[in-house]
């Protein structure tokens, strides 16, 4: 009797990407925006396979995009067998549903897309708790769309669906859950109010950034340990600390996750416990993809998440990493001006830049003892600071 063969690979979800151009982005701005959405899709483990954008005032209040792009959308859905369609930006309940009823395939708005993600990379029960509880704050408005089946049906008495006592039964469990959770962090958050002040007496540095800048490899470069680094956006959701020593000097290094454009409130304030590793430390590490064209927004948008979490004033020091990656072309500032050399980059940033910067690479192990002697004066300035009298021969 012949065998037969089942093939058990899951096969890949194709995805189509969505984002409007308001009078307030230019068409790059949105186009690196769909870029960045198209990364977290490959993180995700989908295949980007067409992105659709339309020039509009403001979203659609029904639809997120005109009646006419919708069409548009649908048709090559249906074509191209296309399995979800990812929103760049948040879509309210009503687009969600009405967006769905047209389009018939999965939904997904860049929020729900992140938190599938973090929710995939949580290992510790504090990192896990955070994210299910921005799952069910996100979920929580929009539990109409998952009863559509059990909508009021036509007819008289005794015919009235059961959808509405549902969803409110289902509220009620939901907010308990978001109460349970709640405590939950709350006492995590107490253990590591402890942990923390048990490691007082050391100097505490903090590795911040964009996501997928490197900052893991860093940790692991300095650290001699074995942080998971990977090419993907988010690889780092837990925090993570380490002793280290330079020279004479010991400190603690920690890796934080990783910021991102639009990254969702309700998931920031769910790690605001998390980042406190940032808002206590000492010196900041903020460390730069220099090779991505629009570093520079990048930055902004760290400075903007740091000035949130309280942590902007504190001593920083910049490290410029992916130095061997850099191409010149992909800073050009126009056709007469050229583009920009990395020598500029270093001129410039160490001109302008009020705290310490250097430039590096992580992976091709350049400037890294350059890197390590900037850290060990920065840590040692600041131990001899806190502690004149130390027993620390210098």
């Amino acid at each position: 009797m012949k065998q037969k063969f089942y093939d058990t690979a899951v096969k890949q979800e194709k995805a189509v990407l969505v984002g409007v151009i308001t009078p307030n982005e230019t068409a790059e701005q949105e186009q690196e925006y769909l870029e960045e959405l198209q990364f977290l899709v490959e993180t995700a483990g989908a295949q980007t396979v067409n992105t659709f954008t339309q020039k509009l005032q403001r979203p659609d209040r029904a639809t997120f995009v005109g009646s006419g792009k919708l069409e548009d959308i649908k048709a090559f859905v249906i074509e191209e067998e296309i399995d979800m369609v990812v929103f760049d930006d948040e879509l309210s309940p009503s687009q969600l549903r009405n967006i769905e009823n047209e389009l018939q395939v999965k939904i997904l708005d860049r929020n729900n897309l992140i938190l599938d993600i973090f929710a995939g990379r949580a290992q510790t029960a504090q990192a896990k708790a955070q994210v299910e509880l921005a799952q069910l704050q996100y979920l929580l408005p929009r539990l109409t769309r998952l009863w559509t089946h059990l909508e009021r049906q036509k007819g008289g008495i005794g015919m009235r669906g059961p959808g509405e006592s549902q969803i409110e039964t289902d509220r009620r469990l939901i907010l308990n859950k978001i109460d349970i959770l709640k405590e939950k962090l709350k006492s995590i958050d107490r253990q590591n109010e402890t942990q923390r002040k048990n490691r007082n007496q050391l100097i505490r540095v903090a590795l911040v950034g964009y996501t997928n800048v490197g900052k893991s490899t860093i940790m692991n470069l300095l650290s001699k340990s074995d942080v998971f680094a990977e090419n993907k956006l988010f690889a780092t959701l837990d925090t993570t600390v380490r002793k280290v020593v330079i020279e004479n000097v010991p400190f603690l290094l920690s890796d934080t996750v990783g910021f991102i454009r639009k990254l969702p409130h309700h998931l920031v304030e769910c790690f605001k416990s998390t980042l406190d590793e940032v808002r206590e430390a000492d010196i900041l590490v903020h460390v730069v993809d220099i090779s991505h064209p629009h570093f520079e927004d990048q930055i902004h948008t760290v400075h903007e998440t740091l000035k949130d979490l309280g942590a902007i004033d504190k001593r920083i020091i910049t490290v410029f990493n992916k130095i061997d990656a850099f191409k010149p072309e992909a800073h050009g500032v126009d056709d007469s001006a050229g583009p920009i050399t990395l020598r500029d980059f270093k001129d410039s940033w160490m001109a302008k830049n009020n705290s310490p910067a250097i430039f590096i690479s992580a992976t091709a192990k350049e400037n890294i003892e350059e890197f390590r002697a900037l850290l060990y004066e920065e840590v040692k300035a600041l131990h001899v600071e806190r502690y004149p009298y130390g027993q620390l021969l210098y």
